[in-house]
């Protein structure tokens, strides 16, 4: 039977370039995080579709 491992790298929201793309670490509930690695490309498509879900600034 194999050993019960605590889940690991629970931490911060960061991005990181590592290579020739980007690597995303999210934190989720209930811990561990959600690793996507995307492009330039992909990269300003979330910037982008992160802009529009936010609410405008009113300064």
């Amino acid at each position: 039977m194999a050993a019960m491992k605590p889940r690991t790298g629970d931490g911060p929201m960061e991005v990181v370039k590592e290579g020739r793309g980007y690597v995303m670490r999210v934190p989720l509930e209930g811990g561990g995080r959600l690793v996507v690695e995307v492009n330039a490309d992909e990269v300003a498509q979330l910037r982008d579709a992160l802009a529009g879900a936010l609410p405008v600034s009113q300064d």
